[in-house]
């Protein structure tokens, strides 16, 4: 069998455990909070001051920690799903 066959039937992902899912959602969440917060950073700089600038600059710093985290979870999770598939289609 041609390799660009057995990788088009080779699944790319393992399934999302719950932690994966929590850790994805989270992210997606301050993506959307970092998203308002900018778009409504003169409003927030009147009710706040100059905390604003620090709140973007919060939410930055911790995708900057959470986004590489995740990658290599994910990343890890990826390749023991495909090694026991792998390990199962040895004869």
């Amino acid at each position: 069998m041609p390799l660009w066959l057995d990788l088009l039937r080779t699944p790319m992902a393992a399934r999302e455990t719950k932690g994966l899912r929590r850790m994805r959602m989270t992210i997606l969440s301050i993506c959307t909070v970092l998203l308002v917060s900018i778009a409504a950073l003169t409003p927030l700089r009147a009710a706040i001051g100059i905390a604003a600038g620090g709140l973007v600059a919060a939410l930055l710093a911790v995708l900057a920690i959470l986004v590489p985290v995740y990658v290599v979870t994910k990343n890890r999770a990826d390749d023991r799903y495909l090694d026991t598939l792998g390990e199962e289609r040895e004869p």
